[in-house]
């Protein structure tokens, strides 16, 4: 576990740093993160990403490895699964108590993920009966700082008749969300692929007596469990 006093000295922007290079070398399993695609992922200049990944070197919560691929120190990693924990949950009660919708959580959540109280955060979670998944599907670190990835496949990678179940999404884009909504889809519904088109990729599919044409992105980011 990270020491709390570590906690309480980071700013919310190397809070902001350390939870996205976690999540582009563990969520997103890219093989080389280099300062470059984490200044494009967080949306920031890349000599402002350089700044930022010498101070976290010097904090030891970086490193930099061969060809310049960066790495999280046991302590950058502890960190940003408890932003992780803290970003979920707020997730799930903005969603089960404040009626916030699922495409509205985000971005309240990515504020309150850098609360420092970890009582606040443990009793939040005991308040809500521990819950093990937040309301895009993912799994919620616990109290001892497990993570785990949840098993999934893009519906992008399945083939024409396939029936699979939505499990998860990503909830990095708040407009991708209100599509996902608009259009009926929720966690748990059956899709059918009735047709991958050739052409541009795109992707017909059935779910509650309804059949849509989806795109090849869209489809990227909806995670499903096969069923047939």
């Amino acid at each position: 576990m990270t020491n709390k006093s570590n906690l309480n000295n980071l700013t919310k922007s190397e809070e902001d740093y350390l939870k996205a290079l976690f999540q582009l070398l563990v969520e997103d399993d890219s093989e080389k993160v280099g300062n470059n695609l984490l200044a494009d992922y967080l949306n920031v200049s890349p000599a402002s990403t350089n700044n930022m990944v010498k101070k976290l070197k010097t904090k030891n919560y970086v490193v930099s490895e061969k060809y310049g691929k960066l790495d999280l120190t046991e302590q950058g990693k502890s960190i940003a699964v408890r932003l992780i924990r803290k970003h979920r949950l707020w997730e799930t009660f903005l969603c089960k108590y404040l009626n916030f919708s699922w495409d509205e959580v985000h971005e309240v959540a990515e504020q309150l993920e850098h609360i420092k109280s970890s009582k606040l955060i443990d009793e939040l979670d005991r308040f809500m009966d521990f819950p093990e998944k937040d309301p895009h599907g993912e799994i919620i670190p616990n109290a001892d700082g497990e993570y785990a990835v949840l098993p999934k496949i893009m519906l992008s990678s399945l083939a024409e008749g396939e029936v699979c179940k939505l499990i998860a999404v990503d909830d990095g884009s708040v407009n991708f969300l209100k599509y996902v909504s608009e259009i009926g889809l929720a966690l748990s519904s059956e899709i059918k692929v009735i047709e991958v088109r050739e052409f541009d990729n795109s992707i017909r599919i059935q779910f509650n007596d309804t059949i849509e044409t989806v795109t090849r992105k869209f489809a990227d980011n909806v995670f499903v469990k096969k069923l047939v």
